[in-house]
C-alpha cells in the first residue's frame, strides 16, 4: 500500500500565540513596519496565522487539499496575494520616496503601497474586536496607506510606515465609528471623543475608587456634561426598527411607521400648522409672564417641558407634598385653558 508523503514544513501557529495585540507607537519597529530581517519575519508569522497558511513554494499546503466543497476564505486569498509582493530596505524605499516626491510617478507610488500592505494587516488586527469583518478594516487600511504615501516628506527623517501608520488607523477608526451602528453616533469632534474614551475613562474612574458621574467623565475629557449624558444613551440602547411594534389593538398590530405624521399635507396646511405653533409659543410665553412664585416652576417643569419632573420630585423642590403639587398645578392648567380661550378662541385645547 503506498503512504502519503508528509510535508516536512512546520504547522501554521496557534491562533492565540501569533495574533498581534494593539501596541502604543512608540514600541519596537515591527509595530510600524520594522526595518530588519527581524522584523519581516515577525510580520510574516502575523500573515501567516492570520490566514492559517503555510505556502510549500509549489502553491500547495502542508495537509493535504481537501476534496469536494469548501468555503472560499476572501482573508486568506489576499493574505496570498499580499507576500507575493517583497519588502524594501530602508535605502530602497527612502530612494523610492524621494523619486516620487520629485516625478509623481504612479509606477512608484504603487511600489510603496504594496511593500506596506503587511502593516495594514498589522493594525487591522488591532481593532478585530471593535469590528469583525477584518476585510472592511483592511480595504480602509489600504485607502489609508496610499493617502500616506501621497503625503510622505521623505526628508523629514521620519519612516514611511511611522508615518503611514497615523493615516492607516485614522482612516479605520473613521470607518469603525461610521459603521458602528445604522444611526451614525459620531458627528462631532467632543461625540467621537466620547465614543471611543467614555467606556475607558468610568473603568478607569471605578478603579480609582471615583464614582464615575457625567460631570467627572466631562471634566476629565474637556467635554460638555450634556455630551456626556446623551452619548451614554445613545451606547446603552440598540437602534430601533421603524417596523417594531409598539401596540396591538382589535388583533391588529400598529408599528412606528404607522404613527409617523403623514407626508401627503398640503402646503396651505404644513403653513397653517406652523404659524398656530408660533402664535401658541408666543401666547404661552405672554402666560408665562403673568406667573409668580410656585407656579413659574410648575409652568416651566411641568406643562412645557420636553421631560417634566415628577410631582415628588417638585414637592421635594417645595418642601410640600406630593398631592399639594397636583393641586397647585390643576389650578395652573385651569388658568392657562381660560386663557388660551380669551386670546385664541376654541383652535387651542389644554388637556
Amino acid at each position: 500500500m503506498a503512504t502519503k508523503r508528509r510535508s516536512t514544513k512546520k504547522g501554521p501557529k496557534p491562533r492565540e500565540e501569533a495574533e498581534v495585540e494593539g501596541r502604543d507607537d512608540g514600541e519596537a519597529d515591527g509595530a510600524d513596519g520594522g526595518d530588519g530581517p527581524d522584523a519581516v519575519e515577525a510580520e510574516d508569522d502575523v500573515l501567516e496565522a492570520a490566514g492559517e497558511l503555510v505556502d510549500d513554494g509549489d502553491g500547495s499546503h502542508g495537509a493535504e487539499e481537501p476534496k469536494g466543497l469548501a468555503r472560499y476564505d476572501a482573508l486568506q486569498a489576499y493574505m496570498r496575494e499580499v507576500r507575493r509582493h517583497p519588502l524594501l530596505t530602508p535605502e530602497e524605499e527612502h530612494r523610492l520616496a524621494v523619486d516620487y516626491a520629485k516625478t509623481g510617478d504612479v509606477d512608484i507610488a504603487a511600489r510603496l503601497v504594496t511593500a506596506n500592505l503587511r502593516l495594514v494587516v498589522k493594525l487591522a488586527y488591532e481593532y478585530r474586536r471593535a469590528f469583525k469583518n477584518m476585510m472592511d478594516l483592511v480595504q480602509e487600511g489600504n485607502i489609508g496607506l496610499m493617502q500616506a504615501v501621497k503625503r510622505y516628506d521623505p526628508y523629514r527623517g521620519v519612516k514611511l510606515s511611522s508615518y503611514a501608520a497615523w493615516w492607516i488607523r485614522a482612516y479605520m477608526l473613521r470607518f469603525i465609528l461610521n459603521n458602528w451602528r445604522l444611526v451614525k453616533i459620531g458627528t462631532t469632534q467632543a461625540q467621537r471623543k466620547l465614543f471611543f474614551n467614555l467606556s475607558k475613562e468610568k473603568a478607569k474612574l471605578k478603579a480609582l475608587g471615583i464614582e464615575p458621574t457625567s460631570e467627572e467623565i466631562a471634566k476629565r475629557l474637556n467635554v460638555a456634561e450634556g455630551d456626556v449624558i446623551e452619548m451614554d444613551r445613545r451606547l446603552a440602547r440598540a437602534d430601533a426598527s421603524l417596523d417594531t411594534p409598539v401596540a396591538s389593538s382589535d388583533g391588529r398590530t400598529t408599528t412606528r411607521l404607522e404613527l409617523l405624521p403623514g407626508s401627503n399635507e398640503t402646503p396651505e396646511a404644513a403653513t397653517e400648522s406652523a404659524e398656530l405653533e408660533e402664535v401658541l409659543h408666543e401666547q404661552l410665553e405672554a402666560f408665562r409672564q403673568t406667573l409668580t412664585g410656585k407656579d413659574v416652576q410648575i409652568f416651566e417643569k411641568r406643562l412645557v417641558a420636553d421631560e417634566p419632573l415628577t410631582l415628588q420630585e417638585l414637592g421635594d423642590q417645595f418642601g410640600v407634598s406630593r398631592e399639594r403639587v397636583r393641586q397647585l398645578e390643576a389650578r395652573l392648567t385651569g388658568r392657562l385653558r381660560e386663557y388660551l380661550k380669551k386670546t385664541l378662541g376654541d383652535a387651542v385645547g389644554v388637556g
